[in-house]
This record gives structure tokens, C-alpha cells and sequence, in this order.
């Protein structure tokens, strides 16, 4: 039986930055689109955070302020640490990085259908993992991993090291194995 404990690590997609008060997708006022990430700090720590931050994105495009690139920090010791590595990271582009790092002030949680949106697109998987929309999907750590694996971040070697540990069926595993290897986009 497919169980949904809590991880290391919770996602959940939403508005940050701006002054809108309960932006919404069409009506985002000058918030940015953004990610914000709950972990356990015994598992994981900031820096490690930041790590996958810099290494999955291109930080020197320019984009609008609803898709820019940003680090909505909580405190000082965040703030200290992003700027740290916005400067180390420099040294690996030709061209200014255009992060903004500023404090997050509000977020707002984005509509259902934004959480864990590359795995809402199989029906297949949600239907048997069994998860309404919602808190639900939202609080699921294994939704969380198989959504990043539907979007192709990850190999089918590392799909095999931990889906054993999340009681999803062999046909469920095999359904996700063969998305993985037409998406897969080589960055893990």
C-alpha cells in the first residue's frame, strides 16, 4: 500500500516579491512565480539548498518578473549565505547573474492545479498513489520525488535506489521508469 510520509524536504509552488494581495495566476499583480521549500534541517541544510539552486537554472537570463530568478530569504544567516554563493557562482558565467535576493515578506500558495503539475499530467500515477489536490498532494514527499522524475530530472538508476521504500506498485514503477526515459534531461 502506497504511503505518503513526510520527507526531508516539502514543496509547495507559489507567489512571493510583490505587494498583490492574494495574487492568483491571472491576476499576479508584480509577484514572482517561486518554490518554496520547507526541510528538515537534521537531513539537510541551506547551503546544500542553495547548491541545487545554482546547479538547475540558468541565473544570468533575463526574464519577466513572474518567471525571474530569485532567493526569497527568511533571515540573515540565508540572506549572508546567498549572496556568498551568488558571488562564487559568478565565476562560472561570462555574464552578470540577474538572482535577485531579496527578504520574503508573504507567500502565497498557488492554485491546485500548479502543485506538483508534471505529475498531475499522468493520471495513471495520481490515480494510484490515490492523492486528492491539495494539502494532500502538497505535504507528499514521495509525490514531490516522482513529479521531479516525470519531469526529467533523474535516471532510472537513481528511480531504482529509493522506489522500493514508497509502496507504489510494480506497474506504477514501470509506467514511471519509461516516462523517465522519454524525458529524462541528463542533469542528475
Amino acid at each position: 500500500m502506497f504511503g505518503c510520509a513526510p520527507g526531508v524536504i516539502r514543496t509547495r509552488v507559489g507567489y512571493a516579491g510583490g505587494s498583490k494581495v492574494n495574487p492568483s495566476y491571472h491576476s499576479l499583480g508584480d509577484h514572482t512565480e517561486t518554490v518554496d521549500v520547507d526541510y528538515d534541517p537534521s537531513q539537510t541544510n541551506y547551503s546544500n539548498l542553495l547548491k541545487v539552486f545554482w546547479k538547475n537554472h540558468n541565473p544570468t537570463s533575463n526574464c519577466t518578473r513572474q518567471y525571474m530568478s530569485a532567493i526569497f530569504y527568511h533571515d540573515e544567516e540565508q540572506k549572508r549565505l546567498a549572496e556568498e554563493t551568488m558571488k562564487e557562482e559568478q565565476k562560472n558565467h561570462g555574464t552578470p547573474i540577474t538572482t535577485a535576493i531579496a527578504p520574503m515578506k508573504q507567500f502565497y500558495v498557488a492554485e491546485d492545479y500548479h502543485q506538483k503539475y508534471m505529475l498531475q499530467r499522468h493520471a495513471p500515477v495520481i490515480n494510484a498513489l490515490d492523492i486528492d489536490p491539495g494539502d494532500e498532494l502538497i505535504s507528499c514527499h514521495v509525490a514531490a520525488r516522482i513529479n521531479g522524475y516525470l519531469g526529467g530530472y533523474g535516471s532510472v538508476a537513481m528511480f531504482e535506489k529509493e522506489c522500493s521504500r514508497w509502496g507504489i506498485s510494480e506497474k506504477t514503477a514501470d509506467y514511471i521508469r519509461k516516462q523517465i526515459v522519454s524525458s529524462f534531461r541528463g542533469k542528475c
